[in-house]
């Protein structure tokens, strides 16, 4: 591994902060942020998330116990919000004291951070805009995670570029703040230290590694990709709130949208609550993602992919992955301080 003189002190902060070596994030993705990934990615001295996505109780219960039998580092588990076992999730966080709690998929309400605090673990919280970012600093957050559009599964509607002027310029000095949403590179990781950020989350990059372990097609599907094809699904009707998701383009993404106008003619008719809709566009997601990433379907699946997936073509272990990007924003950070000799 080259000499990191110019990266560490860069990675001091978040480093600290995730107490690992490199504050690299492998993004928490349902279906595919298992126990063996995540505890692969925390021994290669990055942080890894479980995914809680919308497993039953007792299978999350066992899924962290059986990391903990894989790692001794620390590693955070991923909460999703607005899924219909999300509160069963946080009651368990106060059972099993993971070191480490991210709230995604939407926001949390205060009592829930101030819940999920009480339990002694550090919080992390998505922000998607800068009224987002000082909701979550005001309710508590230990750390924010800046997510831009680019980035796969859920997301918000600002570019990673417009919210580091926003965000990262404003609150780097208040707390950590770790960027989300396209990156793929050690140079982009460089440049997202130098201004300001504790370090990076990564998710597509993570899902062509030899440790993860979803489906052969579904990685052949990510090696094909352009960044082009990494879509977002709209919202038809604000009757229906509904996050968007960015997955590659195919017949499931087509599905979708017909479950939102059949759900929406049910609401009008009074049929069903906005509440239960809701939970079914997220069961939708849950069990779209499994055909894909663990069946193999990737016509009627979901491809949940960052638009980095352009920047994706092979498949590498991880210590390669780690060491590729570690030593590329070294070489980076080399060569920019060149420039301003």
């Amino acid at each position: 591994m080259t000499e990191l003189k110019h990266l560490a002190p860069l990675m001091k902060r978040g480093s600290e902060f995730l107490n690992v070596k490199y504050p690299i994030l492998c993004g928490a993705m349902t279906w595919v942020s298992e126990p063996k990934l995540v505890a692969a990615v925390c021994n290669s001295g990055c942080f890894g998330c479980l995914a809680g996505g919308n497993a039953p109780v007792e299978v999350l219960r066992s899924q962290i116990q059986e990391l903990r039998s894989l790692t001794d580092k620390p590693f955070a588990v991923n909460l999703i919000t607005i899924a219909p076992a999300y509160l069963d999730h946080l009651a368990l966080m106060a059972e099993m004291k993971v070191p480490y709690i991210v709230f995604a998929g939407s926001f949390p309400k205060e009592k829930e951070v101030e819940a999920a605090k009480a339990t002694g673990a550090k919080v992390l919280c998505f922000a998607s805009t800068i009224s987002i970012a000082e909701r979550m600093i005001k309710f508590g957050a230990d750390a924010i995670i800046l997510e831009g559009s680019e980035a796969g599964g859920h997301i918000g509607h600002v570019s990673s570029v417009v919210l580091m002027q926003q965000v990262l310029f404003r609150f780097a000095d208040q707390l950590p703040v770790f960027v989300a949403g396209g990156i793929a590179t050690g140079k982009m990781i460089a440049h997202a230290l130098l201004m300001g950020a504790s370090g990076a989350q990564l998710g597509t990059r993570f899902v062509m590694t030899e440790e993860c372990r979803v489906h052969d097609n579904f990685k052949l599907a990510f090696r094909r990709a352009n960044a082009r094809d990494a879509v977002a699904t709209p919202q038809f009707d604000s009757k229906l709130p509904v996050v968007s998701v960015r997955a590659l383009r195919n017949k499931g993404m087509d599905e979708f949208g017909k479950l939102q106008l059949k759900l929406l003619k049910e609401l009008e008719a009074g049929t069903v609550s906005r509440q239960f809709a809701q939970e079914e566009v997220e069961r939708f997601w849950v069990g779209a993602l499994r055909r894909a990433a663990i069946e193999g379907d990737v016509d009627n699946g979901s491809l949940m992919a960052g638009q980095s997936v352009g920047l994706v073509d092979k498949i590498v272990p991880i210590k390669d992955l780690v060491e590729e990007l570690v030593t590329d924003a070294e070489t980076e950070l080399a060569r920019v301080r060149g420039l301003l000799a």
